[in-house]
């Protein structure tokens, strides 16, 4: 029987970068996105299941799992992926846009632990994979909303991965760096920047780069995976260098 995963917002960009990824090593894939039209294709491309999901509904999580499985038999993986960004300064953004984001990136990921948790109990050797970002680790200024929810992401999976040993559950985060997909031309309605703006000469990743580490948290031994070097560095300097990344940051936003 072929292995199964089943990836929030896998319609396109990281999402659907790993969909492809998973299906090449044959195993069965199901795809939930607000994106019918993605999904269609998706569907088409990988003989994928599909189903509408928006993350902030519980009840759309629980039915979309529930058929999954019911067409599976079991559910080996769930890759958390569905998030947005909104880039400007803190009082640039509105409040209904920084709770949007607190609502998909991190209730959303939260709905889903809560849906898949007896389907992935129900299934030896399962994986709960959530993707937060290199800003989880290094708050950005700009996106300071965001990266609370990558921060909360990081925290909820550190807890669960000790919490879900004892129902065999692994649990790993995986945190890219910027990587080519829509959300760098995120802006806020008070801002005509976007995060492609503003992140000048830093690298960007493809996202076959994140799906090949996903695929790699989907059978290592990690809790935390960093999608791209420059993450890697930025991660050194927050544990080595503090003091100055800080006072780097200040400045930069201080001019």
């Amino acid at each position: 029987m072929s292995k199964t995963i089943f990836i929030s917002g896998g319609a396109s960009g990281i999402g659907l970068a790993a969909a492809r990824r998973f299906h090449r090593e044959g195993w069965r894939i199901g795809i939930g996105d607000i994106d019918t039209a993605g999904m269609a294709r998706v569907a088409q491309e990988l003989n994928a299941f599909t189903t509408p999901l928006d993350v902030r509904d519980a009840a759309q999580w629980h039915a979309a799992l529930a058929d999954f499985v019911g067409e599976t038999g079991r559910l080996d993986a769930l890759l958390n992926n569905a998030g947005i960004a909104r880039y400007g300064m803190f009082e640039d953004i509105t409040p209904d846009e920084s709770e949007l984001q607190v609502d998909i990136n991190l209730k959303g990921v939260i709905n889903g632990v809560y849906a898949a948790l007896p389907h992935l109990k129900a299934t030896p050797g399962s994986r709960l994979i959530n993707v937060a970002s290199v800003a989880g680790i290094v708050g950005s200024p700009g996106l300071a909303v965001y990266s609370a929810t990558k921060h909360a992401m990081r925290g909820l999976s550190e807890a669960l991965d000790a919490e879900f040993t004892r129902h065999g559950v692994a649990v790993t985060c995986v945190m890219p760096f910027f990587v080519e997909t829509p959300i760098l031309d995120a802006g806020s309605k008070g801002s005509n920047r976007s995060i492609r703006d503003a992140i000048g000469k830093a690298p960007i990743y493809t996202v076959n780069d994140a799906a090949e580490v996903i695929w790699q948290a989907a059978h290592g031994s990690e809790r935390e995976y960093i999608v791209g070097k420059a993450g890697r560095q930025a991660n050194f300097a927050r544990r080595f260098m503090p003091g100055r990344l800080r006072k780097r940051m200040k400045a930069a936003f201080a001019r």
